[in-house]
C-alpha cells in the first residue's frame, strides 16, 4: 500500500516537473559589444586612433558608415595605397590579434568614387571585411543590411547618389542626371531609380525587427539630418536645413528595424544637440562630427537605449 501510494507520488511528481519544464528552444539574444564610426573622410589621425581604441577593447563588431576615402586632389599617396595601408592592413593586425572574431561591417559613401568599390568587394570575398551596400549578412542571432545611396545633393560626385521619392530635387541641388561618375551606369538607372524602390526590394525577404540598417544618408526632418543652411537663399528660394532621406524616414517609421546607423551630416549633432533619436522601437545613431575629434559611438545590441557617444581628440 505504501508502495504504490510512494508511485502515484513519483508519478505525479514528473508530471509537475514536466509542466515546469523551461523549454530549451528558446532563442538566445546575443549581447554584443560594437563601434560604430562614419565620415573619416581619410583623416589618417583618425584611422590610427580608432584602430588603436579597437585593438584595446574586446568587440564584436566595428561599423564604417561611409565617407571613408580622402580627396584625390589632397592625397599623398595613391588610393590603393592608402585603402591598403590605413584600412584593411590595420584590419588584417586586429583580426590576427583578437581572442575572438571581430567583424568589419564596411559600406561606402557619397564622397567615395565609386572606381574604388572593388577594392571593398575584393577584401569581402577574402573574409576580410563585410562589404554590405544592398545586402543583407547574418550577425549572431540577428541581421545586418547596408545601403550606401544619398538623396541629390549640391556636389558634382554622383556615384552614390539618388532621386529619393521622386524625379525631384530640392532648390540649390544638383540632379544625379548632371554631375560626373566614376562608373558608367545606364541612363535609364539614372533617371528613374529611386531609393524608396531600393529599400522596398532590399527589406522585402528580411525580418526587418531584427536587422541593423547601415545607412549613409540619415532619416529626413530629424536630429540627425540638420544641415547649417538656415537663411540660405538660391534663386529666391530658402534652401531646406533637412537634408536626410524621406524615403529611410518613411522605411524607419512603418518597417521599424531594430536599429539604424547614419552619417553624412557632420554638423546635425552641434546644431540639435542630439546625435541618437527613436522613432517607435527603432533607435537610430548618427556617428558624423564636424570637429577634429573622433566621434565614436558604442553601442550594444540589447542596450541600444544606453548607447553612448565620444569625441576622442588626437594628436
Amino acid at each position: 500500500m505504501n508502495w504504490a501510494n510512494d508511485l502515484r507520488t513519483n508519478k505525479c511528481q514528473k508530471f509537475i516537473n514536466i509542466l515546469t519544464i523551461k523549454p530549451t528552444n528558446k532563442k538566445r539574444v546575443c549581447r554584443l559589444n560594437c563601434i560604430f564610426v562614419s565620415d573619416l573622410h581619410g583623416k589618417k589621425k583618425r584611422y590610427n586612433r580608432l584602430f588603436q581604441i579597437i585593438l584595446n577593447e574586446t568587440l564584436d563588431a566595428v561599423f564604417l558608415g561611409g565617407d571613408l576615402l580622402p580627396n584625390q586632389f589632397t592625397l599623398d599617396s595613391n588610393m590603393d595605397e592608402f585603402i591598403e595601408d590605413k584600412i584593411f592592413s590595420n584590419i588584417r593586425k586586429i583580426k590576427e590579434k583578437a581572442d575572438k572574431e571581430i567583424r568589419f561591417f564596411v559600406i561606402l559613401g557619397n564622397d567615395d568614387p565609386r572606381v574604388f568599390e572593388k577594392n571593398f568587394l575584393d577584401a569581402d570575398d577574402e573574409g576580410l571585411i563585410d562589404y554590405i551596400h544592398n545586402k543583407t549578412v547574418n550577425f549572431a542571432d540577428m541581421f545586418v543590411t547596408g545601403y550606401s545611396y544619398v538623396p541629390p545633393t549640391p556636389f558634382q560626385l554622383k556615384d552614390w547618389e539618388k532621386y529619393d521619392v521622386s524625379q525631384y530635387v530640392d532648390v540649390g541641388v544638383v540632379s544625379p542626371e548632371n554631375g560626373i561618375r566614376t562608373i558608367e551606369v545606364s541612363e535609364d538607372k539614372i533617371r528613374y531609380a529611386t531609393i524608396a524602390e531600393d529599400l522596398k526590394k532590399l527589406s522585402k525577404n528580411v525580418q526587418v525587427e531584427k536587422t541593423i540598417f547601415l545607412f549613409h544618408s540619415p532619416p529626413y526632418n530629424s536630429y540627425l539630418d540638420r544641415a547649417e543652411l538656415d537663411g540660405k537663399i538660391v534663386d529666391h528660394a530658402p534652401v531646406d536645413v533637412h537634408i536626410g532621406s524621406i524615403a529611410i524616414q518613411r522605411f524607419i517609421k512603418k518597417k521599424q528595424p531594430l536599429l539604424t546607423l547614419h552619417g553624412h551630416v557632420h554638423e546635425s549633432a552641434r546644431i540639435t544637440g542630439h546625435w541618437k533619436e527613436r522613432f517607435g522601437k527603432t533607435y537610430s545613431f548618427n556617428a558624423s562630427h564636424d570637429g577634429s575629434e573622433l566621434a565614436l559611438v558604442r553601442f550594444k545590441t540589447i542596450d541600444l537605449e544606453n548607447a553612448t557617444r565620444d569625441l576622442i581628440a588626437i594628436s
